[in-house]
Formats: C-alpha cells, sequence, structure tokens
C-alpha cells in the first residue's frame, strides 16, 4: 500500500464493504463517528443505530458480523491475483473521483493506478454500428497520443473499441467492472482486460465473486464519470447505460460530449438529445481538448497553461480562496472556518468547497462531524444549512 493505513484497519474497512446496505457514505459516517472502521465492530447495534442515517437493519448487521474467515480470504485473494485494494487516503485513488459524494471506500485495483492522471472517459452502445466502433477507435487513439487516459467500461461495443484505441498507440486506459475483478465480463474480453492491465488499470468496487448483475452497473458508471474530467458519448439508444453516465456526469459537474449521428439511426438518437439539451457537439479530437484544457487549468490552478501534455502534476494555491493554517488543531479550526460559510439558507457542498478553500475529502469529513453533533443538517442535492 502507498499510504500509512494499518492491515488491521484495511481489514475492517473490507468487512464494512460487505455488509449489504452498508455503502460508501454510510462507511464515512461510520468512521468519523466511531474514530475509525476498527472501532464501529467494537459498538453495539444500538450504539451503531445512533449514526445519521444508518438504517437499524444494517446497524444490526454490522453489530452481528461474524464473517471474519471471508475478510482474510477476500485479503488472501487480493494478494493472490496481484490486486490491490486502494482506499480513499491512498495517493494513488483518482483525485477526481474523491469529489463525488458517494465515491467508493475501496477499489479493488489491478495494474497500475494513478490518482494525479488526466482522464476522459469514452462510451457508448454494445450494439455499435460499424462507423461508431470506428469513432470511438479513432477518438481513443488521438486521446491517448495527446497523454489523456482513456476510461470506459470494457463492454462489448464501443467501450471495447475505446479501450483498444488507446491501447493501439501504447496509451494509458482505465476499464471500471460492474463485478468482481475475478469475473471477466464479457468472457469474449479475456485478452483486452490482460492487455488493459499491462498498461493502465482495471478496477473494481465489487467484492471477488460478484457476478455482473443488471444493478452493478448505474453504479459502475458513477466511478466511470467520476474519474474522468468529462465524457464522451459515442452511439446511444434514446434509453441506454451510457445515457446513465452522462446524467451522472452532469450532476457531477463534469463536461459531456456527444458524437452527432444520422437522424434514420436508432443508435443516435441518445447523441442527438444530448447534443440538443446542451452537450458539446464533437467533430473532432479538438473538440474535446479545447475543453478539458480549460478544466484541467482551473483544477490544477495553472492559467498559463495551454497544452494538455503541459500541465503540472500538483496544485498551487488558488489566488483569493483562503487557507486553513495546518496544525495540530486543524479538524477544529476547519469546522469552524465552515460554519462561518453556513447560515440559515441552504449553501451547496460545491460553493462551500470554493468559498472555504478545504480539499474535497477533508471537507466532506468535517461536515459529517458537524451535522453529527448537530451543528448543521443536509438537505437533498448536496445543501447544507446551520442548525442553529
Amino acid at each position: 500500500m502507498k499510504n500509512s493505513m494499518d492491515t488491521d484497519e484495511l481489514r475492517h474497512i473490507v468487512a464494512l464493504t460487505l455488509i449489504d446496505d452498508v455503502g460508501p457514505v454510510a462507511v464515512r459516517r461510520l468512521a468519523a463517528y466511531f474514530g475509525s472502521c476498527r472501532a464501529v465492530f467494537s459498538a453495539s447495534s444500538s450504539e451503531i443505530s445512533r449514526v445519521s442515517r444508518i438504517q437499524p437493519e444494517a446497524a444490526a448487521r454490522i453489530g452481528m458480523f461474524s464473517c471474519w474467515k471471508r475478510v482474510d480470504e477476500e485479503l488472501e485473494r487480493a494478494r493472490k491475483l496481484g490486486v490491490d485494494l486502494v482506499t480513499p487516503d491512498d495517493d494513488r485513488y483518482p483525485e477526481l473521483l474523491r469529489n463525488i459524494y458517494d465515491y467508493p471506500s475501496l477499489l479493488y485495483v489491478k495494474g497500475d493506478l494513478s490518482g494525479n492522471e488526466i482522464c476522459l472517459a469514452v462510451v457508448g452502445s454494445r450494439r455499435a454500428t460499424a462507423q461508431g466502433l470506428h469513432t470511438g477507435d479513432r477518438l481513443s487513439r488521438e486521446l491517448a497520443l495527446r497523454g489523456v487516459t482513456v476510461v470506459s467500461g470494457m463492454a462489448r461495443g464501443i467501450d471495447s473499441s475505446a479501450h483498444r484505441g488507446a491501447l493501439s498507440v501504447r496509451g494509458r486506459t482505465i476499464a471500471v467492472l460492474g463485478s468482481g475483478l475475478d469475473v471477466i465480463y464479457p468472457p469474449e474480453n479475456t485478452k483486452l482486460f490482460e492487455s488493459i492491465v499491462a498498461q493502465g488499470a482495471v478496477v473494481s468496487e465489487y467484492p471477488f465473486g460478484s457476478s455482473p448483475l443488471a444493478h452493478h452497473f448505474p453504479r459502475r458508471n458513477r466511478i466511470i464519470s467520476g474519474m474522468s474530467y468529462g465524457v464522451v458519448v459515442i452511439e446511444a439508444a434514446a434509453k441506454s447505460g451510457s445515457l446513465i453516465t452522462a446524467r451522472m456526469a452532469l450532476e457531477q459537474g463534469r463536461e459531456v460530449f456527444a458524437v452527432p449521428g444520422s437522424i434514420e439511426s436508432g443508435m443516435s438518437r441518445g447523441t442527438n438529445t444530448l447534443i440538443q439539451e446542451g452537450a458539446k457537439l464533437v467533430q473532432g479530437v479538438d473538440d474535446i481538448l479545447d475543453e478539458v484544457r480549460s478544466q484541467v487549468r482551473q483544477e490544477r490552478h495553472d492559467p498559463g497553461e495551454t497544452s494538455v501534455d503541459a500541465v503540472p502534476s500538483g496544485p498551487d494555491p488558488v489566488d483569493g480562496i483562503p487557507h486553513v493554517d495546518r496544525t495540530d488543531d486543524e479538524s477544529g479550526k476547519e469546522q469552524k472556518a465552515i460554519l462561518r460559510f453556513i447560515g440559515g439558507s441552504p449553501v451547496h457542498f460545491d460553493d462551500l468547497a470554493e468559498q472555504s478553500g478545504i480539499a474535497v475529502d477533508r471537507l466532506l469529513d468535517r461536515l459529517l462531524t458537524l451535522e453529527l453533533n448537530g451543528l448543521i443538517k443536509q438537505l437533498p442535492g448536496c445543501y447544507y444549512i446551520n442548525q442553529e
């Protein structure tokens, strides 16, 4: 591991992720309330149920958890398969992914994952036309040649063409699966899986042995969009998983791009509708990179650069945004700073992040602590309001 987390804490994180109805937000709430994931399992069901938004059924499952053999088997299987278990504290965890509300508590990673790379998602129909496959391959090749990591879901059709396009020019690509890393789906992509591992990474939040169930894929899609600066949609029917990814991208504040198609083709209805609704029309790779450059500059605070390749790896301070002194009482100071921006009117999370200058992952933790202490209340849509 490339962080300071001890093996015992990781073991308890794995245990929480294996319990039904305990999602990533619940894991964060529990860890914040009890101080660590290890401490959660020393608490009684009644104590656990006091944590905000933890249902009694979930609290009971945690309190009665005894499947430590399965946890140890999961860790041992990861070791044997060469799979890393990457937590949000790990420097390999994708920086952008930490910014979404329900970022995974644990990523299973096979290959090389770099937390600071510039990623773009390329997705589309599983029943793609020959033209769609060609476009997915070409755009992904050109993105990879510009130093962009191409992210997709390794599904049939456009996803596979996107991975292959990046691989063909020795570029980086990341596949996010809706199954465990030991359950390759579709099975005919076994060789593609191995090639992606060699030149990038295959990622999943699902434990080993997880089948590619239908409800896994919408959850998977939030990771694809969450770790990317934008999502490029190539061929999508009026109702498709690619449109779910596009919607999630918009909710996460990411750019959405769409390749237009013939009005006679059912595979173009989704992409054409996206363009009608404001997605950027893509005629070539520069249409994508023009938008991404401005995002990367803003994210990494380097207004002088004009090339994606030239963007530096580390962020600099943003003029005009206050910075919190790093002291032993860092948490308390940051909580006080946050409270100055939350009054009797709802304030959105993004505005709090901008106004406070606190890193998103720490801001989420501080907000949770304030909520648990009854000082603020979270409203639907990631808005917060003062409780006093």
